[in-house]
């Protein structure tokens, strides 16, 4: 028969008690996570609550792709609302007094919009559109105020 010292035999106590401790703190979180899963579940198995749980993944999935579909047609008409604009105070005849006349440039994420430009005299006041394609000018020329406006809107984003 072998024989052990005692000390031997207190250090084989210790690595049998750590290793008791060891397994007993992992089945702890074992069942610690089982009561996370079958949480508010009665009467049924780990197998049905793990189908149930990858049938709404399933679910989820199938309507993450309608998400992802519907954000890039937000993105796209987006683009078609005007999001910079350009305001340019000026004034185009000498005879009148401060800046009363205006350049006001709307454009969308595309550059496209328009040009309103309100020339303000001592006699009337008149108002003026021109469309904007890509930034630049379409059918009409654009005055130099007008071309101001326009860039002004563009640095924005």
């Amino acid at each position: 028969m072998i024989e052990f010292s005692n000390s031997t035999l207190l250090i084989f106590t210790l690595i049998v008690f750590a290793w008791l401790g060891a397994i007993t703190f992992l089945l702890v979180k074992i069942y610690q996570t089982f009561f996370c899963l079958t949480k508010g579940v009665s009467e049924k198995d780990l197998k049905t609550v793990l189908e149930e749980l990858l049938g709404q993944a399933k679910k989820n999935q199938g309507k993450d792709a309608d998400l992802e579909k519907r954000l890039e047609e937000t993105r796209k008409e987006v683009l078609l609302h005007i999001q910079k604009v350009g305001l340019i105070r000026y004034n185009p005849f000498a005879d009148t007094g401060g800046n009363q006349s205006f350049v006001l440039a709307l454009l969308d994420g595309n550059n496209n919009g328009v040009v309103i430009t309100s020339l303000h005299s001592r006699e009337a006041t008149r108002v003026f559109s021109k469309p904007v394609i890509q930034g630049k000018e379409s059918e009409f020329e654009l005055s130099k105020e007008e071309v101001q406006a326009i860039s002004e809107a563009q640095k924005k984003k």
